[in-house]
């Protein structure tokens, strides 16, 4: 790996572009290396497990509005929108957007965590967009995988070393520049044109972390779609010529010295060699809950706690339940963010699912997980959840915490400690570092569990001739020639479409 120290520079510094992150993250891009045999397979899981994401998703308020604007863009040749035919072609920036909510609206695909957070598999819709886009230009499956595999090694670098949540930046500002490398790399762009569009990407998706504070909204599900379309953008306006504010991260006015640590700001960035492997993507890893990354392993706990003592199921002989866990899922989807509504049995989908008391409630109770059902209003409000959801709390523990941060696998870990302290003071306690299907987990996720998530998510929504036909595309991905990419979607009957309604606008 080439490690690049990273700090503020003052105008008058003139900061050679060779010296800037931007140039290395362009350099990376720009610098093709042929992904191997495991990160191929792992790239075609994580599209498969996408498409098993969104589909699921294709009658959600969120999806259908950004379905309807898609639409009213068509454009020829253009992108595929999950759901439709893939004859229906959409301006490219407004697929990666359709899609991109669609993968997104059930919080329910691939993680790292880090310094920061992200859902690098965000970073997919974007770049399969550019390339059905463009195929006539000879783009073929295997540019796809590459261009996937820079984006993931980009985001999870940056992820590693850069904190944004603690300056409440939203974790889109890392996507957007993962998605422009990996389009670098997609159209073989020189590093002059990538390092502008990083840039713009960047510049033009800086946000709070509102959008996941407080009572959540729709707009989860936007946010990295939107990153994915700013980049796309930023793509274009480089290849037209058009350059962007520099240096962006380290300028005297830039992202770090105003939203991030500040002028004496130092940071350590790690990324390949030129000619090494990209191997980022098998560092991360996907949910097999709907739910918070940090909720998954606490899901797997509250649900073998329940099924060996029925009786932490009654909130009648539950006194009190604390959940000792790390500063991220204190803070952000604990007790310890001061939100009231994640107490709340009339909080929106998606304050719930940033709500580990709540979650842990209903695992326990229910003893499993839905991505739907859990969520359903009449189960949030069901009076004997509400009790026990009001009696858990949770703390931070410093150990869960450093364990949260170490840079080594064998130490990392996202869980906690539940402890449930009964009416009749007896205290049964258990925890859980790795979720079941975390790589080190007690059942990882491998093709199969990938190929069963997308038949258990979509078969009901698309039926089962799509799905076989969809795995069938999938397992060549990096194989498929340029007129084969278009297949690379799930087309649902056009009734389930029509069902959900075409919402329209101002545009």
């Amino acid at each position: 790996m080439s490690r690049h120290h990273v700090t503020v520079h003052p105008s008058t510094a003139d900061l050679p572009r060779e010296r800037q992150l931007a140039w290395a993250i362009a350099e990376l891009a720009a610098d093709r290396v042929e992904p191997d045999a495991e990160v191929t397979d792992m790239v075609i899981n994580r599209v498969i497990d996408n498409h098993a994401v969104a589909a699921a998703s294709l009658t959600r308020a969120p999806v259908v509005a950004a379905r309807a604007q898609a639409l009213d863009r068509p454009r020829d040749p253009g992108a595929t929108v999950v759901g439709l035919p893939s004859t229906t072609r959409v301006a490219p920036e407004w697929a990666a957007w359709a899609n991109g909510v669609a993968v997104r609206e059930l919080d329910f695909h691939d993680t790292f965590l880090a310094a920061d957070y992200s859902h690098p598999g965000d970073t997919i819709a974007p770049i399969l967009a550019v390339a059905q886009h463009l195929a006539a230009r000879g783009i073929t499956g295997a540019d796809v995988v590459a261009a996937i595999a820079t984006a993931y090694e980009v985001q999870v670098s940056l992820v590693t070393a850069i904190s944004l949540h603690k300056h409440k930046i939203d974790h889109v500002a890392h996507l957007a520049p993962a998605v422009a490398a990996g389009l670098g790399t997609l159209l073989r762009l020189g590093p002059d044109t990538i390092f502008q569009a990083v840039g713009q990407a960047l510049h033009t998706t800086t946000a709070t972390r509102q959008s996941r504070k407080g009572q959540i909204s729709t707009w989860k599900a936007y946010a990295p779609a939107f990153a994915g379309k700013a980049a796309i953008e930023a793509v274009d306006r480089a290849v037209r010529g058009q350059t962007s504010p520099e240096p962006i991260y380290e300028g005297e006015d830039g992202v770090i010295a105003w939203l991030l640590d500040g002028q004496g700001a130092a940071y350590d960035v790690d990324l390949p060699a030129p000619g090494e492997p990209r191997r980022a993507i098998l560092r991360t890893y996907t949910k097999e809950h709907s739910a918070e990354y940090q909720a998954q392993a606490l899901i797997d706990l509250a649900r073998r706690m329940g099924e060996q003592h029925p009786e932490l199921r009654d909130p009648e002989q539950v006194a009190g339940i604390v959940l000792e866990t790390s500063h991220h899922t204190h803070h952000v989807i604990g007790s310890g963010a001061n939100d009231p509504q994640k107490y709340s049995p009339d909080a929106t989908r998606e304050t719930l699912d940033h709500s580990i008391p709540y979650i842990v409630a209903v695992a326990l109770q229910d003893g499993t997980w839905h991505h739907e059902r859990s969520y359903a209003p009449e189960r949030a409000r069901r009076p004997d959840t509400v009790q026990l959801w009001q009696r858990i709390t949770t703390v931070e523990d410093p150990v869960w915490t450093e364990r949260y941060h170490s840079s080594d696998p064998a130490v990392k870990a996202f869980g906690g400690r539940l402890v449930a302290t009964l009416t009749d003071g007896r205290v049964i306690a258990d925890e859980l570092a790795l979720a079941d299907a975390h790589p080190d987990g007690a059942r990882p996720f491998a093709r199969a569990q990938y190929e069963g998530k997308l038949v258990t998510l979509a078969t009901d929504v698309v039926g089962e001739d799509e799905v076989r036909r969809f795995l069938g595309v999938a397992a060549r991905l990096a194989e498929l020639g340029p007129d084969e990419l278009g297949e690379v979607t799930v087309t649902a009957p056009g009734t389930t479409i029509e069902s959900a309604g075409r919402p329209e606008g101002i545009l």
